[in-house]
């Protein structure tokens, strides 16, 4: 099937309300394109769960912290369209940034703490508009449920805070991190890295993996655990890992002792290219 591509708030307002009155529930799946299996995953989920499936396709300017990373974004809507239609995405929201702020707009969402630390801590008003982009597909489509991918752990927990939050009448389904043979996460940045950096970014998956086998083997310190996980970072030139911490899964805080589930997450850079993944760590029952 060939989805109906809606670029203007009202005529979607009035697409999903037709089908609201037919009876069926609304599904939301919030992209910013360049889609791959992992996007494929949330739209099929959706489409299993959802009687009208809505896909949002909006490069958000709000959240980049630098120009260069909003203008080097990529942007292919065409192919997106034809992937969305084939796995039975009905509807595909492609406003302009025009369209979602037609003026600057004054008002935001505060993340609070959840984005005190990881990418909140490195990417200033970053989280800010994601919130503030994801409340207003919130009150635009007004879906029964909204599908993310748990490879943004610290986006995902402020989103499900958000929900709670303003008493929000959406369910949060998080989708599990779809990864390459290698271990390398899914994700539209890695279309970006040269192929003499392929090779370098599936470090961060390793350094995540040394990690969370150094908790079940017993460490309980997280900087015992991060320098376990830093022996998988080769010293190349255009390697640096940004961040590594061991934090709260709900709060997304630093722990300073690891006695029970923590996520595990980190931001390795790759020549210009900034990756970011996360996994579960538990340690052994005493």
């Amino acid at each position: 099937m060939i989805p109906d591509v809606v670029t203007t708030i009202a005529e979607l307002r009035a697409r999903v309300l037709g089908a609201r009155h037919s009876g069926a529930s609304i599904g939301l799946v919030p992209t910013m394109g360049a889609l791959h299996e992992g996007h494929a995953s949330l739209a099929t989920r959706a489409r299993a769960d959802n009687g009208c499936v809505v896909a949002s396709i909006f490069v958000n300017p709000l959240q980049f912290d630098r120009q260069d990373d909003l203008d080097a974004y990529p942007r292919t809507l065409d192919a997106d369209v034809a992937a969305l239609g084939n796995l039975g995405v009905e509807l595909v929201f492609a406003p302009s940034p025009s369209e979602m702020y037609p003026v600057p707009p004054e008002l935001g969402i505060d993340v609070g703490r959840l984005g005190d630390h990881l990418c909140g801590r490195h990417r200033p008003g970053h989280f800010r508009g994601v919130a503030t982009v994801v409340m207003k597909l919130f009150q635009i489509v007004q879906p029964d449920r909204a599908y993310f991918g748990e490879k943004d752990a610290q986006q995902l927990a402020i989103i499900r805070r958000l929900v709670a939050d303003f008493n929000l009448p959406v369910e949060v389904v998080g989708m599990p991190t779809l990864r390459e043979a290698d271990g390398l996460a899914l994700s539209s940045r890695n279309r970006r890295l040269r192929p003499e950096e392929r090779h370098l970014a599936v470090a961060l998956s390793r350094a995540l993996t040394e990690g969370r086998l150094a908790i079940e083997a017993g460490a309980t310190d997280p900087a015992t655990v991060r320098l376990a996980a830093a022996q998988a970072i080769p010293t190349a030139p255009r390697v640096r890992l940004e961040y590594f911490e061991s934090v709260d899964p709900e709060t997304m805080q630093p722990v300073d002792r690891i006695s029970g589930t923590v996520t595990l997450a980190g931001a390795l850079w790759v020549g210009d290219v900034r990756l970011i993944d996360n996994v579960r760590a538990t340690p052994p029952l005493r």
